[in-house]
This record gives structure tokens, C-alpha cells and sequence, in this order.
């Protein structure tokens, strides 16, 4: 039983994105105590638990069954994610999720059936809807813009455009690597959030760059992943019509122009964009017009500001994640995002890649 008196006492597991981004935003969430880190490589463990002074996970058995611990951030690989939210949920903890969620939305489902068993809280890491710009068009969008006649969504970046970026599991389609897990899942959360769920789509992946070398075995290995994939969309609407929506992404696209959400209606025009490629909020802009007007640069309200900013863009808007998660723990609430946007992005995901396959348009169910 989790005493709502004090902060939430959590875990990290994973020492990527975990340590760079999670770390830090956690120290500054007064509702969350970090305790410890897991890793599968113990000399990588000891090296960051010393730096940042934190117990040491030596096994995941360890870590799941510490009483001590409310929940874990989950910021691994995707190809263990599943297997390992699935028996700390079953330990009865709360859990963070990096995304993609799980590999398919099979994973996904199971791991909502045993939260909603044992009433674990599970969110997931769409940061996106935590950015003030992102979170002010939200605003703009139902209060002020019609239905849309047109949405287009270009994330065009440069990443994995060197040949010689060696093989790792980005690079393996079985491991969950690959644009669409990057961005894809990213992509269609927003859509879903700022518009409406997906009701059908067709769409053809590909993969550019077919081979790099593995550090590992000084080998040649092919990649599977896909580095591009372009996506039509047809989005429900609160009335029920469905709009189109383009999404293109890239991972493979130098000198490129980032990110570039265009929203089309009756009554006016947002742009939201970034061709600042290494940063999740330094660089956005955001611009609106109605009635015909020019664009107008928008600055987003001051509640939707953040208290904090740190040079690395991406841990402010991870720490209001967390904070969110860590409340809706505490309150009893419903945490969002959580595994039904999870779930709903995922779906997308998957049939991006069954449409691309079979060359058809197939619809969500």
C-alpha cells in the first residue's frame, strides 16, 4: 500500500534515454524518490549508481519484488519492455513505459488486462503532450478551429542518414527498431490527441540504407527496420467525418526540415514546427490564423509554461510526465497518457506495416 504522505519511491530501469532524461527530471518532481537502478550489464550499473549515488539493482528479481519500491520507469530497448512490465506488473507495481509501448498491440492489451487485475497505474512517455506549445494548440484547436479539412505531418530527420552508423537493434524489425517505433508511435498519439482517432489508412515503408556494421561480430548484417515510411490517414472527427491526414517520416533525410505539423480548417490555419533536430522543445514555434488572416507567432499561456528548464530540452516535459503519473497514483485517478493511447498508437503502427505489406487499405478495429 502506497503511503500518499510521502513521495512515490521509484526505480529506472534502463541507462540510455533513463539516465540522460529520466534521472534528472525525477530529481526534480518533489512527488517522486528515486531509490535504484537496474541494468543487464553490471559494470554499466555500478558506473551509474555510484555517479548519481543509487542502489543497485543486480537482477530484475531484485527489483520487482523490493517492497520499498512503488514503481518503475521502464526505459529499456522495446524488445524486453513487454516481458519485464508484465511481472513487475504482476509485483503490483506502478510502471512509466517508454514507447513503443511493446512490439504489437497483442503485448499491449495483455499488459492493460493484468493492470486493470491488480489496479496498477501504467503510463506512457508521450512527452509531446507535455510541451506548452504542443499542449497551447491543443487549446487553439478546440476552441477556436473548425474541423479540419486537412492535416499533414512531416517528421523528417537525420539520425540513422549516415551509412556508416553501426548495426544495433534500431537496425532489426524484431526488436522493435525502426522509424515507425521512433516516431511513428510519437506521430499518431498526436493525431489522436489533437484531432481524432484513426479510423483507416494505407501506407508504404521502405528502408534506405540495407546494411551496417555490426560492432559486435565485425560483420555485415542487414537491416530490416524501416528508415521511411509515408501513411494516409483518415481520422474520425468529434462529428463523426473523416479527415485526411498525410504523415511522413524520416529517418534518413539530411539537411532536412524536422518537424512540421500543418492543421487546415474553414475557419483558420496552426502550424506547429521545429527544425531544431536534437531537442523536443528548444526551437518549436508555433503559428495561427483565422479568417483569412497572416500567420501569427503564438507563445503559449503562462499555466502551460514550465516552473523549470534545463539545457536538454527533453527532461522538462519527461518531469511533467512523471509528475503526472506520480499523482494519478496518489489521487487514485486515471493516468493519461496511459496504455489506451498506448494501445491506440500502436494499433496504427501495426497496421502501417500490415497495409505496406499486403498494398492495401486496411481498417482499425
Amino acid at each position: 500500500m502506497i503511503n500518499t504522505d510521502h513521495p512515490l519511491r521509484i526505480a529506472i530501469a534502463g541507462l540510455g534515454f533513463g539516465e540522460t532524461v529520466h534521472i534528472p527530471a525525477s530529481s526534480f518532481n518533489k512527488n517522486i524518490e528515486l531509490i535504484g537502478l537496474w541494468h543487464p550489464r553490471p559494470e554499466r550499473l555500478k558506473e551509474a549508481c555510484n555517479k548519481h549515488n543509487l542502489h543497485a539493482y543486480e537482477s530484475w528479481e531484485n527489483l520487482v519484488n523490493d517492497s520499498e519500491i512503488d514503481g518503475i520507469i521502464i526505459a529499456t530497448p522495446p524488445a524486453p519492455r513487454y516481458e519485464l512490465a508484465l511481472e513487475a506488473i504482476e509485483a503490483g507495481k506502478h510502471l512509466l513505459l517508454e514507447k513503443p509501448t511493446c512490439l504489437n498491440s497483442d503485448e499491449v492489451k495483455e499488459l492493460q488486462r493484468n493492470a486493470l487485475q491488480r489496479n496498477t497505474k501504467i503510463a506512457v512517455d508521450y512527452e509531446y503532450r507535455a510541451v506548452p506549445l504542443f499542449m497551447q494548440a491543443k487549446r487553439i484547436i478546440e476552441k477556436n478551429l473548425d474541423e479540419p479539412y486537412f492535416v499533414k505531418l512531416d517528421w523528417l530527420m537525420s539520425s540513422r542518414a549516415n551509412p556508416d552508423r553501426p548495426w544495433n537493434w534500431y537496425s532489426d524489425k524484431d526488436s522493435g527498431g525502426g522509424v515507425l517505433g521512433a516516431l511513428g508511435t510519437h506521430a499518431f498519439d498526436m493525431i489522436h490527441w489533437l484531432i481524432g482517432p484513426t479510423h483507416s489508412l494505407s501506407a508504404i515503408n521502405s528502408t534506405s540504407i540495407k546494411e551496417r556494421v555490426c560492432p559486435q561480430s565485425k560483420t555485415i548484417r542487414q537491416v530490416t527496420s524501416e528508415d521511411v515510411s509515408i501513411s494516409q490517414l483518415q481520422i474520425k472527427s468529434i462529428n463523426n467525418n473523416l479527415i485526411p491526414v498525410q504523415v511522413n517520416l524520416s529517418a534518413v533525410t539530411k539537411q532536412s526540415r524536422g518537424f512540421s505539423l500543418e492543421i487546415y480548417g474553414s475557419t483558420g490555419t496552426l502550424v506547429l514546427s521545429s527544425d531544431n533536430q536534437n531537442d523536443y522543445v528548444h526551437g518549436f514555434g508555433l503559428w495561427y490564423s483565422t479568417k483569412g488572416e497572416v500567420l501569427k507567432n503564438i507563445q503559449p499561456d503562462t499555466d502551460l509554461s514550465f516552473s523549470k528548464i534545463w539545457t536538454d530540452g527533453r527532461i522538462a516535459p519527461v518531469a511533467r510526465i512523471q509528475s503526472w503519473w506520480a499523482q494519478s497514483i496518489k489521487d487514485g485517478t486515471p493516468v493519461i497518457p496511459g496504455l489506451a493511447e498506448g494501445l491506440a498508437s500502436q494499433k496504427v503502427c501495426d497496421k502501417v506495416k500490415e497495409s505496406n505489406s499486403m498494398g492495401m487499405k486496411l481498417e482499425i478495429n
